[in-house]
């Protein structure tokens, strides 16, 4: 069972001697593994499970240092010295397992070796069955030990130990006195291990020990132990204790004893008689006061078969039912019957009776008791309880109680109310299904009668009833010429296990229903307009997530690049590139989601403009390389296929389809992994249009076909172990498909389940001019060239952002501009007004700034006497991005509105304009 694995240290061997040791077949259950070195190396040592090492030509004290020193306390070192070199290693004997004297031939090292090897397996195979034995009398509860012949405690077990109340240490070793705590040895337990011994077999005895918990009795079981020659040397023996057994066979006599005073005392009758009622085998004098009669011999005389004749006839039939139900030995019935005695008083009395079996006959053996004065007790708790009812009942139209086993009922109160008809359908004696579905049928709307049906059947309320103590069900019927609301009550009752009985009310809960339904109008009302805006906010959120951390991501990776490339310009102009086309395709996202009125209607517009599909693909590897290569994923885009690239198209919204398909393969496509992006030029396009497929494709996790199916609706997510942890609102792949259907596309998906998915999108797009594509490109990327009035030009820059006026100082300088700054509006207006008059050509205005904003600073200069001053035109340069925000600065007085980042050609288009 055990395995071994062993780790070969072979440190300066010759190589036939290595090879011998190397070649050597294991023992079972072993494994070798092998190192090797020409000279002990402290690590090497310290790994090995057994050293095998030459040292015959090196300084051998040397060696059998290193290896004493770092060898495992289980490691065993084998030495090979020559004779002269055995004195040199006596010092380590301790810690070298064997001493092997060279020269050495092979043959000889092929006998030490498996010589080695043997004496390894013994003491593995010794080491198992210790550990075997030693699990074995620790697992099991009762005591166990192994004694020599003179009475000392050789072993004793976890059990032996925890009676004794002290550690193996304190045990082994010692004596019977000393353990137990008593002057001197048990001569019983003494002479009991003398006979073991003698007799050479197994005795089996009762001890008693002295604990610190009290006396404990043992059933002590003992054998002898043989010497190698077959000569006893010792008992081992098992100690079961009996003390608790002992003790409850005790207390079962006592309770006997106890059972059979009170039998004899109390006033219960017993009856035994034959199977067939015409022989009396005993009769007790409390079973004939019970039946009225003096003396057994009377109660035969007077014709007793099998019933007393006293018993009133009508009972006396169900009693004969009763017991002839009895088939079995040990079968018994309960019965309850009156007995009539003859000054006519009725006795109630409680009966049960057993079949038994004595001498081989069966008999019946009754027990009867008087319980008239508890009858009449619980009578008058009946009627005290009906009347509770009757009061506590008073808000239900009917109550009633039914057994759901029989079906059978009574009502506890019905009301009068004749147009609901329910002291006609709940009258006389109850079936739950006859009264239920009369009712139902007559009283219920049609459209609850089903449901009401279902839910107070017998079946359904046994197992609702089974969790549930009390349930509710409000349903609808027709009460004259309106509609009322009712609730059905149902409430356990009794020993339900035993008998499922319960308590049906009915009720009215018209004025009530009506009024939730009311607060339930204006909350739902409420809840529709919260969830839609939530619902706006919740896709804003995910677009918002899903959409920039991409480019942000490529952002940043290839700002590190640039960062650690300093040297290499070819290098940081490429990063730069990727890094711009990052951030154009960021602003541009950023700008569309912060357009709230598209959230909030769900509609996007589409910007079709003349783009190469191969340059879209290529910015779009520029933006998900970083992503990939950090996770370890191999990804590939083939444009091979496409013979016209020009089209006109919107690049964001293509670009968010493609970037939703590839996030999805980047979270669920292991290191290691494919991802591959391939674009098709098909064949059946309209004239002057061309059909392109898009095809992302991974080997992924891949979904179930189940999930397939509901891919693209809103906030699916498949819910497996495998991708349980990875974040993600659901709204990605639906936001992709209206994408595609704005466009007027088609998306279909293919995916196998551990092997991967493939997502197909096909688009129908306005083919472009050929040189309108970059011509587009071409007017994005080169903003306009200021004229010789604009380089003279003075601007008042207003920002309270350190890196804000840092950025736009150095853009505007490097075009020829001369830019002042101030960090507020008031420090602004102030500058204005301090200079001569037409100072400033421009003001470049930030709105959210201390002391006074934007807006604020703007009218202030509006407001100035100068017409100069107050004229001179004014630029928002700020974050604040929505058109609201737009409408508020031009009705402020600004002249212009631009969004913060800076977009270069924008800026200079407007200070063009506005210095014109």
């Amino acid at each position: 069972m055990y395995h071994c694995p062993v780790t070969f240290y072979l440190v300066g061997l010759p190589d036939e001697i290595a090879r011998i040791i190397e070649d050597a077949q294991p023992q079972p259950s072993f494994t070798h593994h092998f190192t090797r070195s020409d000279e002990p190396e402290e690590a090497l040592t310290a790994q090995a499970s057994a050293i095998f090492a030459d040292a015959t030509g090196h300084d051998a004290t040397a060696w059998a240092r290193v290896f004493a020193a770092h060898r495992q306390a289980t490691t065993t070192v084998t030495l090979i010295v020559s004779h002269d070199q055995v004195p040199a290693v006596e010092p380590y004997f301790n810690d070298i397992a064997d001493l092997w004297i060279a020269p050495l031939s092979a043959a000889e090292a092929s006998w030490r070796f498996n010589h080695w090897q043997r004496a390894c397996k013994r003491y593995a195979d010794s080491w198992e069955t210790s550990q075997y034995l030693e699990a074995t009398i620790n697992s099991i509860p009762s005591l166990v030990w192994y004694k020599s012949k003179d009475g000392i405690h050789h072993k004793v077990n976890d059990a032996f130990c925890a009676t004794a109340n002290k550690t193996k240490e304190q045990v082994q070793g010692r004596g019977h006195a000393y353990i137990w705590d008593v002057e001197a040895d048990d001569p019983a337990c003494i002479e009991s291990e003398r006979r073991v011994m003698a007799a050479k077999s197994t005795i089996v005895s009762e001890e008693t020990v002295q604990t610190s918990d009290g006396t404990r009795l043992l059933t002590t079981y003992k054998s002898p132990l043989y010497n190698i020659d077959g000569s006893v040397m010792g008992t081992v023996g098992v100690g079961i204790d009996v003390t608790q057994e002992r003790a409850y066979e005790d207390e079962i006599v006592e309770k006997n004893h106890t059972m059979e005073t009170i039998f004899t005392t109390m006033d219960c009758g017993v009856i035994t008689h034959s199977l067939d009622g015409t022989r009396l085998l005993g009769i007790n004098q409390a079973a004939l006061d019970i039946l009225g009669y003096d003396s057994a011999e009377d109660l035969m005389a007077a014709g007793f078969d099998m019933v007393a004749p006293s018993v009133v006839d009508e009972d006396a039939g169900k009693m004969r039912e009763s017991i002839a139900t009895l088939k079995n030995v040990g079968d018994s019935v309960s019965t309850e019957y009156r007995v009539r005695h003859d000054n006519g008083d009725i006795v109630h009395v409680m009966g049960n009776v057993k079949l038994i079996e004595s001498d081989g006959e069966l008999l019946l053996q009754r027990y009867l008791l008087d319980y008239t004065d508890k009858k009449k007790e619980e009578v008058r708790k009946e009627r005290r309880q009906r009347d509770l009812i009757q009061a506590l009942s008073e808000d239900y139209l009917l109550v009633c109680s039914f057994s759901l086993d029989t079906k059978a009922g009574e009502a506890l109160r019905v009301s009068g109310d004749r147009l609901r008809k329910l002291d006609e359908l709940f009258a006389g004696e109850l079936n739950l299904d006859s009264c239920l579905g009369g009712y139902i049928n007559e009283a219920v709307v049609e459209e609850d009668q089903a449901m009401l049906r279902d839910a107070l059947s017998a079946e359904s309320l046994i197992t609702r009833l089974t969790d549930e103590s009390r349930i509710h069900v409000n349903y609808r019927i027709n009460h004259g010429d309106v509609t009322e609301y009712c609730q059905a009550t149902v409430v356990r009752g009794g020993d339900w296990p035993q008998a499922h009985n319960m308590v049906l009310g009915l009720r009215s809960v018209d004025v009530q229903t009506r009024e939730e339904m009311k607060k339930k109008a204006l909350l739902e009302e409420a809840l529709t307009q919260a969830n839609k805006a939530n619902a706006a906010k919740s896709a804003f959120l995910s677009n918002m997530s899903h959409d920039i951390r991409t480019p942000m991501n490529a952002i940043v990776g290839f700002t590190t690049l640039a960062a650690s490339r300093l040297d290499q310009p070819e290098k940081v102009e490429e990063y730069l590139n990727k890094i711009k086309s990052s951030s154009t395709h960021l602003l541009s996202l950023i700008n569309d989601i912060l357009d709230m009125s598209h959230i909030e209607s769900g509609k996007v517009s589409l910007d079709e403009q003349p783009y190469n599909l191969v340059d879209l693909l290529d910015d779009l590897y520029s933006i998900i390389q970083a992503e990939t290569s950090a996770r370890q994923l191999y990804f590939s885009i083939n444009t091979e296929s496409v013979r016209h690239t020009e089209v006109r198209c919107d690049k964001l919204r293509i670009n968010q389809i493609l970037l939703n398909l590839l996030g999805n393969a980047l979270k669920f496509t292991n290191p290691g992994g494919f991802i591959k992006v391939t674009l098709d030029e098909l064949p059946g396009a309209p004239v002057g249009y061309g059909r392109y497929r898009f095809t992302v494709s991974d080997t992924g996790i891949g979904m179930s076909p189940e999930f397939v199916e509901h891919i693209f609706d809103p906030f699916e997510r498949e819910r497996t172990s495998t991708i349980s942890g990875i974040q993600g609102t659901g709204l990605g792949m639906s936001i992709t498909k209206n994408l595609v259907d704005m466009m007027h596309g088609t998306i279909s998906v293919k995916s196998t389940q551990g092997k991967g998915t493939s997502f197909t999108v096909e688009l129908t797009l306005q083919l472009a001019c050929e040189g309108a594509t970059a011509a587009a490109q071409e007017a994005k990327t080169q903003h306009v060239d200021p004229s010789h009035r604009l380089r003279h030009s003075r601007i008042l820059l207003v920002d309270d952002n350190d890196l804000n006026r840092e950025i736009a100082i150095t853009l505007l300088e490097d075009e020829g501009f001369t830019v002042e700054y101030a960090v507020n509006g008031c420090e602004a207006v102030e500058k204005i007004m301090d200079a001569p008059s037409g100072h400033y050509q421009l003001v470049l205005m930030d709105v959210q700034m201390p002391v006074m904003n934007g807006y604020e600073a703007t009218k202030a200069i509006r407001r100035l006497n100068d017409p100069t001053r107050a004229q001179v035109p004014i630029l928002a340069m700020t974050a604040d991005a929505f058109e609201e925000d737009r409408q508020k600065a031009l009705r402020s007085g600004m002249n212009g509105h631009l969004t913060k980042p800076v977009e270069i050609d924008k800026l200079f288009k407007a200070l063009d304009e506005l210095l014109s």
